[in-house]
């Protein structure tokens, strides 16, 4: 089926409730209001880096730009650079770069999870199947990197480079553990700062290097982004249990049902008994007929409180950790930012 036949069809199934998205819109153009023709061109630039001559390729290419979602990377790359000094064109190819690699982890990790939704519409391995996907999210790693040769210095390069090694090697671990209900909350942690934390950081890390900012200064950054990567993973794993399946844009309970240990789930394991572990594992096992009861068991020991109260000492964590800018203009738009991960309906 062609793509944008089987994207029409979907689209005409799936009528989601568009006001929260419509509110979070507003509120990030706000916060993005002091980059907002950065972003634009961050946006321009990778438009024209998802391009292709061939027309299937071109069309495979346009549909997974909206993947891109709330381009939280790259905002985080200017604003971080506009605190430390003044945004460049370095910048502008730095946050098409970030978002040319989210993008290509996020096709990958549709494979990975059998995924047929992303962002309420059917996902690329759903239209086009596996084998196309893969070798697309090859591409365009591949040719994130050969952007980011045209910096003028190879330190952005180096630094998503290494970022993606760990990504991957975060993914493998989760991959490692699917179905270890005995994972540990220490490992889980090792887990996501890997497979989500590390973009976030390396992006805030590197809009503060190139706009010339003292080392320990960009450290203070990427510590930012990695206790803000870790806060969005768990709210991640909050809304995969408690969001509404319209909202969230995704079947509710795939994570666990797919074998992957989430916070409130690990949480609930380490505290229950056995009869209440038991009871747990045959909810998981059951899939979409054992949500309710999963759920009812992980309130039994407050568990989804316990996510979300962790997800906010990392957001703490990451408005503290940004003193060392002093008195800034951009400083309270960061915290702003933490705070919408916190309350984040997408």
């Amino acid at each position: 089926m062609k793509v944008k036949q089987a994207a029409s069809q979907v689209s005409e199934t799936t009528s989601p409730d568009k006001s929260a998205a419509m509110a979070a819109k507003r509120i990030l153009a706000r916060l993005y209001d002091p980059i907002l023709s950065e972003l634009g061109r961050v946006e321009e630039r990778y438009k024209a880096e998802l391009s292709s001559d061939d027309p299937y390729i071109a069309t495979l290419l346009e549909y997974i730009e909206d993947y891109s979602g709330k381009k939280l990377r790259p905002a985080l790359l200017l604003l971080a650079g506009k605190a430390c000094g003044k945004v460049t064109q370095d910048h502008i190819v730095l946050g098409a770069v970030a978002e040319m690699l989210h993008t290509a982890t996020l096709v990958h990790d549709d494979i990975l999870d059998e995924a047929l939704l992303r962002r309420k519409r059917a996902s690329i391995n759903a239209l086009a199947g596996n084998e196309v996907s893969v070798l697309l999210g090859d591409h365009i790693f591949s040719h994130a990197f050969e952007v980011s040769l045209t910096l003028s210095t190879t330190e952005g390069a180096k630094q998503f480079s290494r970022a993606m090694a760990v990504t991957c090697l975060g993914e493998v671990m989760q991959v490692n553990n699917r179905n270890n209900f005995e994972l540990s909350e220490e490992k889980y942690l090792k887990i996501i700062d890997g497979k989500t934390a590390e973009l976030y950081a390396t992006s805030a890390r590197l809009g503060a290097h190139y706009a010339g900012a003292k080392p320990e200064v960009c450290d203070a950054f990427y510590a930012y982004g990695m206790q803000l990567g870790r806060a969005f993973q768990i709210m991640d794993d909050l809304l995969d249990l408690l969001g509404e399946e319209a909202l969230v844009g995704k079947t509710l309970g795939s994570d666990v049902e797919k074998g992957k240990p989430t916070l409130p789930l690990i949480h609930f394991l380490a505290h229950a008994d056995a009869k209440q572990k038991a009871l747990a594992l045959t909810a998981v096992k059951a899939g979409a007929k054992g949500h309710d009861e999963l759920v009812k068991l992980l309130h039994s020991k407050e568990s989804f409180k316990y996510a979300a109260a962790k997800a906010r000492g990392y957001i703490d964590s990451a408005k503290q950790g940004l003193a060392v800018l002093g008195e800034n203009a951009i400083r309270p738009l960061f915290e702003e930012i933490a705070d919408f991960v916190l309350s984040r309906e997408l």
